[in-house]
Protein backbone atom coordinates (compact mmCIF):
# COMPACT_ATOMS: atom_id res chain seq x y z
CA UNK A 1 0.00 0.00 0.00
CA UNK A 2 1.31 3.53 -0.87
CA UNK A 3 0.73 5.18 2.70
CA UNK A 4 0.42 8.56 3.74
CA UNK A 5 2.30 8.94 6.55
CA UNK A 6 2.18 11.97 8.73
CA UNK A 7 3.28 9.81 11.79
CA UNK A 8 6.68 11.74 12.10
CA UNK A 9 8.80 13.27 9.72
CA UNK A 10 11.48 10.42 10.53
CA UNK A 11 9.76 8.79 7.72
CA UNK A 12 11.37 10.72 5.12
CA UNK A 13 12.76 8.45 1.84
CA UNK A 14 15.61 9.86 0.36
CA UNK A 15 14.88 11.50 -2.88
CA UNK A 16 16.50 10.41 -5.56
CA UNK A 17 19.31 12.69 -5.93
CA UNK A 18 20.42 11.26 -2.59
CA UNK A 19 20.37 7.89 -3.91
CA UNK A 20 22.64 8.52 -6.79
CA UNK A 21 25.10 10.65 -4.24
CA UNK A 22 25.26 7.82 -2.02
CA UNK A 23 26.04 5.29 -5.30
CA UNK A 24 28.83 7.34 -6.66
CA UNK A 25 30.08 9.29 -2.56
CA UNK A 26 33.76 8.89 -2.83
CA UNK A 27 35.10 7.13 0.54
CA UNK A 28 37.44 6.67 3.11
CA UNK A 29 37.82 5.54 6.35
CA UNK A 30 36.35 8.29 8.98
CA UNK A 31 37.98 7.11 11.94
CA UNK A 32 41.21 8.01 10.31
CA UNK A 33 39.44 11.77 9.13
CA UNK A 34 39.74 10.11 5.55
CA UNK A 35 36.60 10.13 4.58
CA UNK A 36 36.29 13.19 2.04
CA UNK A 37 32.47 12.60 1.58
CA UNK A 38 32.09 12.70 6.08
CA UNK A 39 34.99 15.73 5.91
CA UNK A 40 33.22 17.72 3.40
CA UNK A 41 29.53 17.34 5.12
CA UNK A 42 31.35 18.40 8.53
CA UNK A 43 32.64 21.73 7.00
CA UNK A 44 29.22 22.31 5.49
CA UNK A 45 27.59 22.01 8.50
CA UNK A 46 29.59 23.94 10.69
CA UNK A 47 29.79 26.88 8.12
CA UNK A 48 26.05 27.31 7.82
CA UNK A 49 25.80 27.04 11.32
CA UNK A 50 28.42 29.33 12.01
CA UNK A 51 30.44 26.91 13.97
CA UNK A 52 34.24 26.47 14.15
CA UNK A 53 33.71 22.51 13.48
CA UNK A 54 31.64 19.46 13.36
CA UNK A 55 30.75 15.88 13.61
CA UNK A 56 28.15 13.67 11.87
CA UNK A 57 26.83 11.15 14.12
CA UNK A 58 24.37 8.24 13.48
CA UNK A 59 21.75 9.63 15.36
CA UNK A 60 20.31 12.88 17.01
CA UNK A 61 20.38 10.66 20.41
CA UNK A 62 23.88 9.62 20.41
CA UNK A 63 24.42 13.76 19.00
CA UNK A 64 22.81 14.66 22.27
CA UNK A 65 24.14 12.26 24.62
CA UNK A 66 27.89 12.84 23.11
CA UNK A 67 27.62 16.69 23.49
CA UNK A 68 26.35 16.31 26.60
CA UNK A 69 29.10 13.94 27.80
CA UNK A 70 31.41 16.66 26.25
CA UNK A 71 30.46 19.52 28.17
CA UNK A 72 29.78 17.26 31.65
CA UNK A 73 31.81 14.66 33.92
CA UNK A 74 30.17 11.78 36.47
CA UNK A 75 28.55 13.56 39.13
CA UNK A 76 27.56 16.77 37.36
CA UNK A 77 24.59 18.66 36.66
CA UNK A 78 22.43 19.49 33.61
CA UNK A 79 19.56 21.78 33.61
CA UNK A 80 16.65 21.14 30.79
CA UNK A 81 13.10 21.60 30.24
CA UNK A 82 10.51 18.58 31.89
CA UNK A 83 9.17 18.11 28.19
CA UNK A 84 12.34 18.37 26.62
CA UNK A 85 13.16 15.39 24.50
CA UNK A 86 16.50 14.68 26.15
CA UNK A 87 14.64 14.19 29.32
CA UNK A 88 11.64 11.78 27.81
CA UNK A 89 12.65 10.48 24.57
CA UNK A 90 16.60 9.38 24.64
CA UNK A 91 16.43 6.09 26.99
CA UNK A 92 17.89 8.07 30.15
CA UNK A 93 21.73 8.09 28.16
CA UNK A 94 22.97 11.12 30.54
CA UNK A 95 22.29 9.49 33.23
CA UNK A 96 23.05 5.89 33.01
CA UNK A 97 25.96 6.26 30.23
CA UNK A 98 27.53 9.20 31.24
CA UNK A 99 26.32 9.38 35.45
CA UNK A 100 25.14 12.94 35.05
CA UNK A 101 22.37 14.47 36.92
CA UNK A 102 19.08 15.68 34.86
CA UNK A 103 17.60 19.17 37.02
CA UNK A 104 14.20 19.81 35.48
CA UNK A 105 12.13 22.80 35.38
CA UNK A 106 8.80 23.51 33.61
CA UNK A 107 8.30 24.06 29.80
CA UNK A 108 5.94 26.85 29.24
CA UNK A 109 3.97 26.19 26.47
CA UNK A 110 5.51 28.02 24.27
CA UNK A 111 8.92 25.63 24.17
CA UNK A 112 10.66 28.00 26.58
CA UNK A 113 11.99 27.81 30.28
CA UNK A 114 11.41 30.38 32.36
CA UNK A 115 14.67 32.63 32.73
CA UNK A 116 13.73 32.60 36.52
CA UNK A 117 13.67 29.12 36.57
CA UNK A 118 16.92 28.78 35.06
CA UNK A 119 18.73 31.21 37.12
CA UNK A 120 17.05 29.26 40.32
CA UNK A 121 18.38 26.31 39.12
CA UNK A 122 22.24 26.80 39.33
CA UNK A 123 23.41 25.06 42.28
CA UNK A 124 24.96 26.86 44.97
CA UNK A 125 29.08 25.54 45.23
CA UNK A 126 28.21 23.45 48.18
CA UNK A 127 29.82 20.16 49.01
CA UNK A 128 26.01 18.21 49.17
CA UNK A 129 25.32 19.43 45.67
CA UNK A 130 26.07 18.27 42.09
CA UNK A 131 27.56 20.98 39.73
CA UNK A 132 25.51 22.60 37.51
CA UNK A 133 27.73 22.34 34.36
CA UNK A 134 25.06 22.68 31.66
CA UNK A 135 21.90 23.96 30.06
CA UNK A 136 20.07 22.29 27.04
CA UNK A 137 17.42 24.07 25.21
CA UNK A 138 15.21 23.08 22.32
CA UNK A 139 13.93 24.17 18.63
CA UNK A 140 11.77 23.46 17.07
CA UNK A 141 10.30 22.42 20.88
CA UNK A 142 8.26 18.88 20.10
CA UNK A 143 6.72 18.20 22.47
CA UNK A 144 5.60 21.84 23.06
CA UNK A 145 3.90 21.20 19.75
CA UNK A 146 6.97 22.05 16.86
CA UNK A 147 6.83 25.50 18.30
CA UNK A 148 9.53 27.86 16.95
CA UNK A 149 11.45 29.60 19.85
CA UNK A 150 12.79 33.07 19.06
CA UNK A 151 16.59 34.26 18.75
CA UNK A 152 15.50 36.76 21.31
CA UNK A 153 14.40 34.24 23.77
CA UNK A 154 17.52 32.24 23.03
CA UNK A 155 19.68 35.07 23.69
CA UNK A 156 18.32 35.96 27.04
CA UNK A 157 18.21 32.00 28.83
CA UNK A 158 22.02 31.92 27.20
CA UNK A 159 22.83 34.84 28.58
CA UNK A 160 21.53 33.91 31.76
CA UNK A 161 23.29 30.28 31.41
CA UNK A 162 26.95 31.91 30.60
CA UNK A 163 26.67 34.25 33.49
CA UNK A 164 26.43 31.58 35.95
CA UNK A 165 29.47 29.61 34.19
CA UNK A 166 27.27 27.55 32.24
CA UNK A 167 27.74 25.96 29.02
CA UNK A 168 24.29 25.53 26.45
CA UNK A 169 24.02 23.02 24.21
CA UNK A 170 20.62 23.27 22.28
CA UNK A 171 18.68 20.54 20.91
CA UNK A 172 18.57 21.65 17.01
CA UNK A 173 17.19 18.16 15.85
CA UNK A 174 14.49 20.70 13.60
CA UNK A 175 16.83 24.13 13.81
CA UNK A 176 16.14 24.39 9.99
CA UNK A 177 12.76 24.57 10.40
CA UNK A 178 12.69 27.19 13.32
CA UNK A 179 15.01 29.46 11.05
CA UNK A 180 12.73 28.64 8.05
CA UNK A 181 9.17 29.37 10.42
CA UNK A 182 10.88 32.70 11.62
CA UNK A 183 12.95 34.03 8.18
CA UNK A 184 15.97 34.38 10.24
CA UNK A 185 19.48 32.93 9.51
CA UNK A 186 20.29 29.72 11.48
CA UNK A 187 23.71 30.78 11.90
CA UNK A 188 22.02 33.81 13.95
CA UNK A 189 19.52 31.33 15.61
CA UNK A 190 22.14 29.55 16.92
CA UNK A 191 24.95 32.23 17.63
CA UNK A 192 24.92 32.13 21.38
CA UNK A 193 25.00 28.89 21.86
CA UNK A 194 28.08 26.69 22.61
CA UNK A 195 27.15 23.09 20.96
CA UNK A 196 23.99 22.39 18.45
CA UNK A 197 22.90 19.26 17.14
CA UNK A 198 20.82 19.03 14.28
CA UNK A 199 19.35 16.19 12.53
CA UNK A 200 19.75 15.44 8.25
CA UNK A 201 16.89 12.46 8.72
CA UNK A 202 13.84 14.43 9.34
CA UNK A 203 12.24 16.90 7.37
CA UNK A 204 15.78 17.38 5.17
CA UNK A 205 15.17 13.48 4.02
CA UNK A 206 18.74 11.80 4.47
CA UNK A 207 18.37 8.27 5.39
CA UNK A 208 20.51 8.33 8.15
CA UNK A 209 22.67 11.06 10.57
CA UNK A 210 22.87 14.20 12.57
CA UNK A 211 25.67 16.57 13.17
CA UNK A 212 26.83 18.08 16.25
CA UNK A 213 28.30 21.78 16.06
CA UNK A 214 30.30 23.76 17.81
CA UNK A 215 34.19 24.77 18.71
CA UNK A 216 36.75 22.70 17.90
CA UNK A 217 38.32 21.65 21.10
CA UNK A 218 34.41 21.21 22.21
CA UNK A 219 33.93 18.95 18.94
CA UNK A 220 37.71 17.07 19.88
CA UNK A 221 35.75 16.00 23.05
CA UNK A 222 32.60 14.62 21.10
CA UNK A 223 34.84 12.90 18.80
CA UNK A 224 36.48 11.21 21.48
CA UNK A 225 32.46 10.42 22.92
CA UNK A 226 31.68 9.19 19.90
CA UNK A 227 34.22 6.70 19.79
CA UNK A 228 33.57 5.51 23.28
CA UNK A 229 29.44 5.19 22.41
CA UNK A 230 30.52 2.72 19.29
CA UNK A 231 29.89 5.70 16.85
CA UNK A 232 33.07 5.35 14.92
CA UNK A 233 32.08 4.41 11.43
CA UNK A 234 34.41 3.53 8.73
CA UNK A 235 33.70 4.30 5.44
CA UNK A 236 30.45 6.70 6.37
CA UNK A 237 30.47 8.80 3.49
CA UNK A 238 28.02 7.09 1.84
CA UNK A 239 25.49 8.48 4.40
CA UNK A 240 26.95 12.07 4.36
CA UNK A 241 26.79 12.26 0.60
CA UNK A 242 22.62 12.08 1.06
CA UNK A 243 23.06 15.01 4.00
CA UNK A 244 25.34 17.17 1.47
CA UNK A 245 22.48 17.08 -0.58
CA UNK A 246 19.61 17.77 2.39
CA UNK A 247 21.98 20.63 3.51
CA UNK A 248 21.74 22.07 -0.30
CA UNK A 249 18.98 21.78 -1.33
CA UNK A 250 16.58 20.58 1.23
CA UNK A 251 16.01 23.44 3.80
CA UNK A 252 14.93 26.22 1.88
CA UNK A 253 11.93 23.80 0.48
CA UNK A 254 10.93 23.68 4.51
CA UNK A 255 7.78 26.16 4.19
CA UNK A 256 6.01 24.24 2.29
CA UNK A 257 5.40 21.52 4.99
CA UNK A 258 4.51 24.49 7.45
CA UNK A 259 2.08 25.78 4.42
CA UNK A 260 0.38 22.27 4.14
CA UNK A 261 0.42 21.89 8.34
CA UNK A 262 -1.85 25.39 8.15
CA UNK A 263 -4.49 24.03 5.54
CA UNK A 264 -4.41 20.36 7.35
CA UNK A 265 -4.77 22.08 10.77
CA UNK A 266 -7.26 24.51 9.18
CA UNK A 267 -9.49 21.95 7.25
CA UNK A 268 -9.65 19.51 10.14
CA UNK A 269 -11.00 21.50 12.35
CA UNK A 270 -13.79 22.00 10.64
CA UNK A 271 -14.72 18.30 11.55
CA UNK A 272 -17.12 18.61 15.26
CA UNK A 273 -15.07 16.69 17.66
CA UNK A 274 -11.84 18.11 16.64
CA UNK A 275 -9.90 20.79 18.02
CA UNK A 276 -6.20 21.77 18.02
CA UNK A 277 -3.54 21.14 20.37
CA UNK A 278 -0.59 23.01 21.92
CA UNK A 279 -0.78 25.73 19.59
CA UNK A 280 -1.26 24.26 16.55
CA UNK A 281 -0.08 24.80 13.66
CA UNK A 282 3.48 25.53 14.44
CA UNK A 283 5.89 24.75 11.78
CA UNK A 284 5.12 21.58 10.25
CA UNK A 285 3.27 19.71 13.49
CA UNK A 286 -0.37 19.87 13.87
CA UNK A 287 -1.49 18.13 17.37
CA UNK A 288 -5.57 17.10 17.73
CA UNK A 289 -7.22 16.49 20.59
CA UNK A 290 -10.74 14.46 20.44
CA UNK A 291 -13.74 15.80 22.14
CA UNK A 292 -14.90 13.20 25.02
CA UNK A 293 -18.06 13.22 22.89
CA UNK A 294 -17.10 11.79 20.20
CA UNK A 295 -16.79 8.49 22.14
CA UNK A 296 -13.70 7.71 19.80
CA UNK A 297 -10.15 7.11 21.61
CA UNK A 298 -7.11 8.33 19.92
CA UNK A 299 -5.65 4.59 19.38
CA UNK A 300 -9.30 3.74 17.52
CA UNK A 301 -8.81 7.00 15.04
CA UNK A 302 -5.58 5.75 14.02
CA UNK A 303 -6.79 2.12 13.55
CA UNK A 304 -9.23 3.06 11.45
CA UNK A 305 -7.20 6.06 9.29
CA UNK A 306 -5.20 3.04 8.87
CA UNK A 307 -7.44 0.89 7.07
CA UNK A 308 -7.81 3.95 4.62
CA UNK A 309 -4.04 4.07 4.31
CA UNK A 310 -3.42 6.63 6.18
CA UNK A 311 -0.96 6.90 9.23
CA UNK A 312 -1.00 8.79 12.46
CA UNK A 313 0.56 9.45 15.58
CA UNK A 314 -0.91 8.89 19.20
CA UNK A 315 0.26 10.85 21.84
CA UNK A 316 -2.63 10.35 24.06
CA UNK A 317 -5.64 9.12 24.78
CA UNK A 318 -7.43 11.41 22.92
CA UNK A 319 -4.28 13.28 21.17
CA UNK A 320 -2.92 12.88 17.71
CA UNK A 321 0.07 14.37 16.09
CA UNK A 322 0.21 14.68 12.45
CA UNK A 323 3.76 15.90 10.67
CA UNK A 324 3.96 17.57 6.94
CA UNK A 325 7.47 16.22 5.24
CA UNK A 326 8.65 16.07 1.77
CA UNK A 327 6.79 12.95 0.83
CA UNK A 328 3.26 15.14 1.65
CA UNK A 329 1.38 16.22 -1.50
CA UNK A 330 -0.66 18.69 -1.51
CA UNK A 331 -3.58 16.36 -2.79
CA UNK A 332 -3.09 14.25 0.10
CA UNK A 333 -4.29 16.95 2.29
CA UNK A 334 -7.37 16.69 0.57
CA UNK A 335 -7.80 12.88 1.26
CA UNK A 336 -6.96 12.99 4.92
CA UNK A 337 -9.42 15.22 5.53
CA UNK A 338 -12.22 13.69 4.13
CA UNK A 339 -11.21 9.98 5.82
CA UNK A 340 -11.23 11.95 9.19
CA UNK A 341 -14.43 13.19 7.96
CA UNK A 342 -15.65 9.87 7.49
CA UNK A 343 -14.27 8.34 10.99
CA UNK A 344 -16.39 11.15 12.99
CA UNK A 345 -19.35 10.66 10.95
Amino acid sequence: MNWIDLRSDTVTLPTEKMRNAMAEAELGDDVYGEDPSINHLQALAAGKLGKEAALFVPSGTMGNLAAVLAHCGRGDEVIMGDRAHTFLYEAGGVSALGGVHPHTVPNQTNGTLRIEDIRSAVRDNDVHFPKTKLLILENTHNNCGGVAVSREYMLKAASVAHESGLAVHLDGARIFNAAVEQDVPVDQLVSMVDSVTFCLSKGLCAPVGSVICGTKEFIAKAYRVRKQLGGGMRQAGVLAAAGIIALQEMVNRLSEDHQRAKVLAKGLTTIPGLRLDKGSPNTNMVYLELDKETGILASECAKLLKQEGILIGVTGERHLRLVCHYWIRDDHLEMVMKAFQRVFD
